[in-house]
């Protein structure tokens, strides 16, 4: 507080605001769904499917339907018992406006509801009411229809019966508030993927989703997979080379809990693991992968020996060697789930790990005795991938150790920064020595520092350990970055917290960036998860008119300013080639009465020179600063990732081995590549 600032002396009681029912989640709705951009818009469609997927695993409900409909509106309909409807005895209110209107009210938490839930701590559907402008609730129950309807969260009339029917269940129609989304535009990719996600982990369910939009394509998908995660498994290792084809399952009770697993090895070397509780997601981990890891490792070792295939001097599997290749479902039912995090991306509970490595183990070794073959050549895969990773082991500890001597610099290659605070630094990776050299004179030393790659790294997809450390350009980075690789990677020790991708925005720059993205995304993940990487936007253009300089960052920019440049004077707009010659592409003159062309004498004659930036080695460092690496002016998008496992399946296309699948996508979206360099 300033000194001369008058104290205010009437904090009392009065001063203590109390938001009552619903109010809360309307003045801060990013605590309850995430936020209001198209990921908490999403999470309006989740909240009212998860209590559809509880009726579900409860055994009460066999289909759900969820459609988009005209006018932003969403109907969710499931075949299960129906919300109840007769009042409720402490709110005095119907037990359908209670659940509607009060916060953490529902079957989740008394146990006489469910006995396994998912949803958003039973907060769930009356979140989705308190931020929908519309809601209108249609309960098919006890011979009747009964239905209410809602605004902004409150009910617009008492519920009332408005027939008979022979069926029962819930409808929940909503339309999302406009005042509280930023954007209000469902992605119909997105709420596909999740459905069907849902659908192979609810075993024996009937997902149907459909698309009826004005302006949309008429769209309707059912989704029934019997084999549940086993299915799911099959769909993830489709186009990949498999070393078991006979897929592990496993599904099983204890103690109240439910434990199902399902795995596959195929012959790639990335691990892609999905973990779920009571089917919620749970990227972060938590204890039921501690016992598959556990069990995993155990369990092949102990077969290994009993076989011999594992020899008496040889040294046992490590975790790492027993995951390489390995694709697996881990999802478990229980009752009182524990999450570390609002988002509940890490299960809590202890007494998982038990249940998980006992039943996961057992079923396991029973697998592997009565699957010869298929065991050994699990195993064998995994002898392999020990190998290579005691050739890794090595150069790695070469690298880190010659990193440690020179105090985590490059000399003649990375320019660092002056600070030694990582929250404020930020490192530009730059394509080519030429832009290398514009970038470090154009920066701001204090804070950034530049990293030129000379040519395009090792396409890490295709390559394990051993043979990515022997790449100089990968090692230089992995010294740089000083934060190790791997399951030795360590975000605290991070030096730069914003790690820019710059590169030229033509085709062998696209490539580069995949290059890096397809690394970042196998061996740096907590890099992407935590948000730590960009990818810069340089111009496309430059655009003079006299003393006036503007920049263009697409072909649809470039027009506009010419547009508003041309204004009412006479334009020559001039467009300079790769060798820097000038060509007269356009040029406006006005006739006079004779019908000669000649200029009116009340009008100025002014050129617009164009520039087409080829590379950023182009730019000098005045441009480049100014353009791309200035924070107050420059464009960089941050990479997040929002389906880990679609990503997955996205770089094993794009950048794996099997040319056919990479080969039918490139044809399927041709015509939408713009700006292509032939």
């Amino acid at each position: 507080m300033a000194k001369n600032e008058p104290k205010n002396n009437n904090y009392g009681a009065d001063a203590i605001t109390v938001l009552e029912g619903l109010d809360p989640v309307r003045k801060r709705p990013g605590m309850y769904i995430g936020s209001t951009s198209a990921a908490g818009l999403h999470h309006l469609i989740w909240e009212v499917v998860d209590n559809c997927i509880d009726e579900a695993m409860g055994g009460y409900a066999t289909e759900i339907s969820v459609s988009l409909l005209p006018n932003r509106m969403v109907e969710v309909v499931d075949n299960g018992r129906g919300i109840p409807v007769e009042k409720h005895k402490v709110t005095g209110l119907s037990a359908l406006e209670t659940v509607l209107t009060k916060l953490h009210a529902g079957g989740k938490f008394g146990g006489g509801g469910y006995k396994v839930s998912g949803g958003l701590h039973g907060v769930g559907v009356s979140v989705v009411n308190a931020l929908s402008e519309y809601l209108k609730a249609e309960i098919h129950r006890d011979g009747k229809i009964w239905q209410q309807e809602y605004k902004i969260g409150l009910p617009q009339g008492a519920i009332k019966s408005i027939g008979k029917t022979d069926h029962t269940g819930t409808s929940i129609t909503f339309q999302a508030d406009s005042t509280i989304f930023t954007e209000l535009e469902f992605n119909w990719g997105k709420i596909l993927d999740r459905l069907r996600q849902q659908s192979y982990l609810t075993k024996g369910i009937t997902m149907n989703v459909l698309d009826n939009r004005e302006g949309h394509r008429e769209k309707h998908y059912r989704f029934h997979f019997e084999g549940g995660i086993k299915s799911y498994i099959k769909s993830l290792h489709r186009g990949k080379t498999v070393k078991n084809e006979t897929i592990f399952y496993v599904d099983k009770d204890i103690n109240d809990c439910r434990v199902e697993v399902a795995l596959q090895y195929n012959d790639e070397y990335n691990e892609n693991v999905l973990l779920f509780a009571n089917n919620i997601h749970n990227p972060e981990g938590g204890t039921h992968l501690v016992g598959f890891r556990s069990a995993l490792t155990r369990t092949l070792n102990n077969y290994g020996r009993a076989k011999n295939i594992l020899k008496e001097k040889q040294e046992n599997l490590s975790g790492e060697d027993v995951r390489e290749g390995l694709t697996a479902i881990i999802s478990v039912k229980l009752t009182d789930p524990q999450f570390e995090g609002q988002t509940k991306g890490k299960l809590g509970n202890a007494e998982m790990k038990g249940y998980v490595e006992q039943i996961f183990g057992d079923a396991l070794s029973t697998f592997l005795e009565e699957h010869p073959k298929e065991a050994e050549a699990i195993i064998g895969k995994c002898v392999l991938s020990a190998q290579a990773r005691l050739a890794a082991r090595s150069a790695r500890a070469t690298i880190l150790r010659k990193g440690a001597l020179e105090g985590m610099t490059l000399p003649g290659k990375l320019a660092d920064c002056s600070s030694r605070h990582p929250e404020e630094c930020e490192l530009y990776i730059v394509e080519g020595d030429s832009a290398g050299g514009s970038a470090k004179q154009g920066r701001d030393r204090r804070f950034q520092a530049i990293l030129p790659l000379r040519g395009k790294i090792l396409n890490v997809e295709r390559a394990r350990l051993d043979k990515m450390l022997a790449n100089n350009e990968i090692k230089n980075l992995i010294i740089a970055l000083g934060a190790n690789i791997d399951e030795q990677f360590d975000l605290e020790k991070l030096r730069y917290h914003r790690i820019i991708i710059m590169t030229d925005a033509d085709v062998d720059g696209a490539h580069i960036r995949t290059l890096l993205l397809t690394l970042f995304f196998r061996h740096f993940a907590p890099l992407l998860n935590n948000g730590h990487i960009y990818i810069a936007q340089p111009p496309l253009y430059q655009l003079k008119k006299g003393a006036s300089i503007a920049y263009a960052y697409s072909d649809e920019e470039k027009e506009r300013i010419i547009k508003e440049w041309g204004g009412m004077t006479d334009t020559e707009i001039v467009e300079e080639d790769e060798n820097g010659e000038k060509e007269i592409i356009e040029s406006e003159e006005i006739e006079n009465e004779d019908g000669d062309k000649k200029g009116d004498k009340n009008k100025t004659s002014t050129k617009i020179h164009i520039q087409r930036y080829k590379g950023l080695g182009e730019m000098n460092p005045d441009q480049l600063w100014n353009t791309t690496m200035n924070p107050a002016s420059r464009i960089v998008k941050q990479v997040t990732i929002e389906d880990a496992t679609k990503a997955d399946q996205i770089f094993d296309m794009l950048m794996g081995d099997n040319v056919a699948p990479r080969k039918n996508f490139i044809q399927t979206h041709a015509k939408k590549v713009q700006n292509l360099d032939i």
